[in-house]
């Protein structure tokens, strides 16, 4: 069943959500060639604390991080190491935070010393053209629809073993919401006023098809180039969606 939030469960989860999207943004500020991916993990650990929250990420069995931080060809699930980054490096932040019950979760990417790419102004446009269907009336349909054709007409893949999400009391909820629509949209499931979600673009820059990494967790690009990730966790309401993780700028990249 998806749940329905009530005005005061709304709340809490804007409370979470706002709390993790100033975590994110100190994170992202800390991040520069030369610092290690343990050091933003423990860093985003803390601050996470210090925001009263505990990682969402711990929660989940066997994974001990606060963070799942992807360099290059990963995509999802990667484990912060001892790596130390390297201008150039495309990375992909994504974290969670559990504050008073309730889960949000957010992810960016950016280029490790500065700049942009068309590759990571896709993932952008995607999950805004996505964020603004998420209103009551419309489908997952359309969201899968439009990251799809927003990612293919930029000239990449979006990944298909890997969807968006409910979010709420647990981490991962239903609907799921895949960065592609491959049957009829009225078949997929009708977004209602209150409904809470993370809505993610997962794609590559190659092909779409992922492998596992010797560490048991980390999904990368089979082909070895590069994959990027953005996330937000919403409410479902009129006359727009309402945007939980919303970070002041996503231009605080270094």
């Amino acid at each position: 069943m998806i749940a329905i939030r009530t005005d005061q469960q709304a709340a809490l989860l804007q409370a979470s959500g706002s709390r993790l999207a100033r975590v994110f943004a100190a994170v992202l500020l800390a991040v520069r060639p030369g610092v290690a991916l343990q050091e933003l993990d423990q860093l985003a650990d803390e601050l996470i604390q210090k925001q009263g929250g505990q990682a969402s990420f711990k929660t989940v069995k066997n994974y001990y991080w606060a963070t799942c931080l992807n360099v290059n060809e990963g995509v999802v699930h990667g484990i912060p190491d001892g790596y130390r980054l390297k201008k150039g490096d495309l990375l992909s932040i994504d974290m969670g935070m559990l504050y008073q019950g309730w889960h949000t979760d957010m992810a960016r990417s950016l280029i490790v010393g500065g700049g942009d790419s068309k590759f990571l102004q896709a993932g952008r446009l995607a999950l805004a053209a996505a964020t603004r269907l998420a209103v009551p009336g419309n489908r997952v349909g359309h969201l899968s629809q439009v990251i799809e054709r927003v990612i293919s007409q930029a000239g990449f893949r979006p990944v298909r073993q890997l969807t968006g999400h409910g979010v709420g009391r647990r981490l991962h909820e239903e609907p799921q919401i895949p960065c592609f629509l491959d049957h009829p949209l009225t078949e997929t499931p009708l977004l209602e006023a209150g409904m809470s979600l993370a809505v993610e673009v997962i794609y590559t820059q190659g092909q779409p098809e992922l492998v596992l990494a010797d560490n048991g967790w980390t999904l990368e690009s089979a082909d070895g180039l590069p994959a990027a990730l953005f996330e937000d966790s919403l409410i479902v309401s009129v006359p727009r969606s309402l945007v939980l993780t919303r970070l002041s700028s996503d231009s605080l990249v270094k």
